[in-house]
């Protein structure tokens, strides 16, 4: 497993566009309402807008995109809702697994699975199994997912492997135990549906991002709202604790930063064209 830099022990390589999106989905249930459908329908929606915007990461070139899809307090909401929220997530992985496979992308669910039942953790293991040597774009999908009992399930497992130096744990002790250390901290943290919140999501992952909020529902989020969203994280001086001054000015020049619709690395460089399509 690859380590990535911790944005308060290093500085990471900051690229024209976020080499790690993560995204609330909010606004499933109000869109419904709108249209003066059940609820249900905004969710089915929401898995289309998933689709989208998994095709245009891939064609950003963004390389984790990761997505709060059930957190570890959903589980308050109505029992119906809850029960056609897991079969729309089972029906999902089925649906999407063999086109995630054609296009590279590697599949990964994160959060306390030991409440679903054992059908949904075989299903989960067999997915991620099967996609696990894809390296085109890593999806994170958050389910049953708190950022303190990430924290606790990390503390938790570095007590029991480290015993002998509890008392003097330092943050690179901790790291390798999160339910993420496969991945980045994101650069990019985006919210839909006009809240201004994290909602107990990657509270430690989150030190550093930037943070985007927008009125746009989830169902209606597309293309365009995401590039929206990375012009805005592009015109952001990524400080890391630093002044402006010892940045030099090190602005970014429209000739270095192409369109989004171009395709760009996380690194800022050209990323390799392999003329794939999210279909």
């Amino acid at each position: 497993m690859p380590i990535f830099p911790s944005s308060t022990q290093t500085i990471p390589d900051a690229g024209a566009v976020p080499r790690h999106v993560a995204i609330i989905m909010d606004g499933n249930g109000r869109w419904a309402r709108r249209r003066f459908l059940p609820r249900v329908a905004g969710h089915h929606r929401g898995v289309e807008a998933v689709r989208e915007t998994l095709k245009t990461c891939l064609d950003r070139g963004i390389r984790y995109l990761t997505l709060f899809a059930f957190s570890s307090e959903n589980w308050r909401r109505p029992e119906e809702e809850v029960t056609l929220l897991m079969q729309l997530f089972v029906r999902s992985l089925r649906n999407e697994l063999t086109r995630m496979e054609k296009n590279g992308v590697r599949l990964k669910i994160v959060g306390d699975l030991s409440r679903f039942d054992a059908k949904l953790q075989a299903m989960i293991a067999a997915a991620e199994e099967r996609t696990a040597g894809n390296e085109r774009l890593t999806l994170t999908v958050a389910a049953n997912y708190g950022g303190r009992w990430d924290i606790l399930q990390a503390a938790n497992r570095l007590a029991l492997a480290r015993p002998e130096r509890v008392g003097a744990w330092q943050e690179e002790d901790l790291a390798p135990y999160l339910s993420m250390a496969y991945a980045p901290e994101p650069d990019l943290f985006i919210r839909t549906g006009g809240e201004e919140r994290i909602s107990n999501f990657l509270l430690w992952q989150l030190a550093y991002s930037e943070f985007y909020f927008t009125d746009t529902v989830w169902p209606d989020f597309d293309a365009a709202a995401l590039d929206a969203a990375i012009a805005s994280y592009r015109k952001r001086e990524r400080r890391f604790g630093r002044t402006s001054e010892q940045l030099g000015g090190a602005e970014l020049t429209a000739a270095q930063v192409t369109s989004p619709m171009g395709s760009v690395a996380a690194d800022g460089q050209q990323s390799p064209a392999d003329g794939r399509r999210y279909a």
